[in-house]
């Protein structure tokens, strides 16, 4: 017998949620699984980095990204990774954004998509990135 149960923690002020299975006195983390169909509706798409400014009014430390996406054009975002980068080093660097988001209101800021990063062991991000070069606006397959 298995009970299921939503759990949620709070780590580095993000709220995390986990779906935990109660098994033979355990709690195991579940995820809950999709398909090929919805991972195909998330346009993961690859883009350069062709200018970095300052976010002062955003409430945690960010930076304002210029992003060119090729055949989707150039977007902006707004991205909280001052802790492992500079503004100098992130321009002509490849990354992964998802593009068909809708815009979201940052400050006085529009986000047009949002950057993709994991988070290392002390909750600051580090961002996707691509090593080898190819054309902006690649999807991820």
């Amino acid at each position: 017998m298995y009970k299921t149960t939503k759990f949620q923690k709070l780590h580095k002020s993000r709220l995390l949620k986990f779906n935990l299975i109660f098994v033979a006195g355990f709690y195991l983390c579940y995820m809950e699984p999709i398909t090929w169909h919805d991972f195909e509706k998330v346009e993961l798409r690859a883009g350069t980095i062709l200018e970095v400014a300052d976010f002062p009014e955003a409430r945690k430390p960010a930076y304002k990204v210029k992003v060119d996406f090729g055949e989707l054009g150039v977007k902006w975002s707004s991205a909280q990774i001052t802790k492992h980068y500079t503004k100098e080093e992130l321009v002509g660097k490849q990354i992964m954004g998802v593009v068909n988001f809708p815009k979201k209101q940052i400050a006085n800021f529009m986000s047009e998509f949002l950057v993709t990063g994991l988070a290392d062991e002390h909750g600051d991000i580090v961002l996707t990135m691509i090593d080898k070069p190819v054309p902006n606006g690649s999807k991820l397959i």
